[in-house]
């Protein structure tokens, strides 16, 4: 089953994107770099809590 995750800017700290994972497959937080629109770049976001 999968589940909703929120991804969060490691530099600003901002929440950004939303988006599923696969909990049975994927146990360890989600990294992606995406772009920040209040950073303005391409930054790390991680998995929120």
């Amino acid at each position: 089953m999968r589940q909703k995750i929120i991804l969060v800017c490691t530099e600003c700290l901002s929440r950004n994107y939303n988006t599923t994972k696969n909990k049975l497959t994927n146990v360890e937080r989600l990294e992606i770099k995406k772009f920040c629109p209040t950073c303005n770049k391409h930054t790390l976001h991680k998995e929120s809590k």
